[in-house]
């Protein structure tokens, strides 16, 4: 995960990729409903090189970003930052109790590979979070390896093979690209929360089923349109729980 990283790629893939716009559009739309009105404070847990964090704070959000990856905070400081940032882990934040209003993780938990990890990132927020306060966590489809695959016409039988081991326990294998992570179903993603003591727990699409037509198209007269509907189709969706695991990116939220 270090290495991955460690080449800043994830901020250049929301910014420039269509795929990239689609998560990105859909995630702030999902978060402008979710989250406290401003000046509220949040913690941007594995908030990488801050493209949510800046859009938070330039919206009058007080934002702390904390990241496990130095060339992360590195980045978002020398960006001259309207928010803070420092290095840390999701399971063991140097955060008071009740300190802030928002937490959000749209990175840890499906970097976090062990069960009882991830229920203790969410402990973690929970304990950080004043009361009624909340959570919002991104987590990947289990299906995401195998419809990505399928989409480009790359399935073939070893990557089929990998990718059907990961429906069966969630344990993405980096020989399908990205690196090492959990995949989730939309109940495992309902079952961490409600251990971890949040009420009011929903599931919604980020991107929706469309995300692989978006994800392959190479013709830059039809993106800006496929983008588009493939935005309006994921809003249509986004709590179908037939269409649920249809899109790459889930969040999941609840309420201390």
């Amino acid at each position: 995960m270090q290495a991955y990283y460690a080449t800043l790629v994830e901020h250049e893939r929301l910014d420039t990729t269509c795929h990239g716009r689609l998560e990105r559009a859909r995630t702030q739309e999902l978060l402008t409903r979710t989250l406290p009105e401003a000046p509220a404070r949040i913690l941007d847990v594995g908030g990488g090189t801050g493209v949510y964090a800046a859009w938070l704070a330039e919206a009058g959000y007080a934002v702390h970003l904390i990241d496990v990856i130095p060339e992360h905070v590195a980045a978002a400081l020398n960006d001259g930052a309207a928010f803070t940032a420092a290095l840390g882990d999701a399971r063991h934040l140097d955060e008071p109790d009740d300190s802030a209003e928002a937490v959000m993780m749209l990175g840890p938990l499906y970097h976090l590979l062990d069960r009882n990890d991830r229920v203790q990132a969410l402990r973690e927020a929970r304990r950080v979070l004043r009361p009624g306060g909340t959570l919002a966590a991104a987590v990947i489809s289990r299906h995401a390896a195998l419809l990505a695959y399928a989409s480009r016409g790359e399935l073939d039988p070893g990557r089929r093979d990998l990718a059907l081991a990961t429906l069966g326990h969630g344990q993405h294998d980096p020989q399908l690209g990205f690196t090492t992570a959990f995949f989730h179903t939309p109940d495992e993603a309902l079952s961490e929360f409600r251990v971890a003591g949040f009420h009011d727990v929903h599931v919604r699409a980020i991107e929706g089923p469309m995300w692989t037509a978006v994800k392959t198209c190479t013709d830059p007269t039809h993106q800006d349109a496929l983008v588009e509907s493939a935005l309006m189709c994921a809003r249509a969706v986004e709590t179908d729980p037939a269409m649920l695991a249809a899109s790459a990116h889930l969040l999941a939220t609840g309420h201390a």
